[in-house]
């Protein structure tokens, strides 16, 4: 089984950990396009084309399935994207897990990027799976950038500015961009008022993976030990891992436990 992932950067890690960690015998193709980051700054047209390229790049290795790993891409090309790969290959997007969230009850606030905040599309899932529920909605500039390059100053300037932002009283925090998935924990501690309950963070890694999965028919065997392969595109070029991706664990888990593909 071959399992294809696209980002704009390595956003992606979360969700091809999260397969790995139940399908370790997949073989993992992760295209990404950090030239020409942030795609949020274009415009749709211009997310979609790059969605596309990168997404070609990735079905040239003949995944059975592809996980459109950004939610920016999964907004702006989603459609365009299954209407080139479907149906020979499965496309899984990925949304805000503002349903789960909002399901354990409010308050919550949504951090994503600032082309997301505010957008029709994040407004949308808000009044489909969040009515009656306190929702903020929390713009972090610069925080995506910064771990594209695993900037510490910077993450540490953009999660601190973003928390200000938060209200004390959330109860969970739904982390709106695949990249703030690498740096949850230090989102926690900035959000976690000392009296109040564990605050609760959802991502959306380990429900793509889980859905990319039902799409095959396949189901997790997180105890193979069976390493599968793993091949690395960079704005179309075959690389290997990026230094700043080993800088997460998710990149050193992958680096560690798949065989070069």
């Amino acid at each position: 089984m071959k399992i294809a992932l696209m980002d704009s950067g390595i956003g992606l890690l979360a969700a091809a950990a999260a397969v790995r960690t139940l399908r370790p015998d997949a073989d993992l193709v992760l295209s990404s396009d950090p030239d020409n980051m942030p795609w949020g700054r274009g415009t749709s047209e211009d997310v979609t084309q790059r969605a596309l390229a990168a997404c070609e790049a990735a079905a040239a290795h003949g995944p059975d399935a592809l996980i459109i790993a950004c939610n920016t891409a999964t907004v702006h090309a989603l459609p365009a994207v299954r209407a080139l790969l479907e149906p020979d290959i499965p496309v899984i997007g990925t949304v805000p897990a503002i349903k789960p969230a909002a399901a354990g009850g409010g308050p919550i606030a949504i951090w994503a990027t600032p082309a997301t905040t505010g957008s029709p599309y994040q407004r949308g899932l808000i009044r489909d799976f969040a009515a009656g529920v306190e929702v903020t909605e929390v713009p972090c500039p610069g925080l995506a950038d910064a771990v594209q390059w695993a900037d510490e100053d910077g993450i540490d300037r953009a999660v601190a500015a973003a928390a200000a932002l938060t209200p004390r009283d959330v109860r969970a925090v739904v982390l709106g961009c695949t990249h703030y998935e690498l740096v949850a924990e230090r989102i926690r501690a900035a959000v976690q008022q000392p009296e109040a309950e564990p605050l609760v963070l959802h991502g959306s890694a380990g429900a793509v993976a889980a859905q990319a999965l039902r799409r095959l028919g396949e189901r997790p065997e997180p105890a193979t030990e069976v390493r599968g392969g793993l091949t690395v595109i960079l704005s179309g070029r075959h690389e290997t891992l990026p230094p700043a991706a080993l800088t997460y664990a998710e990149g050193r888990g992958l680096q560690a436990v798949s065989h070069a593909g």
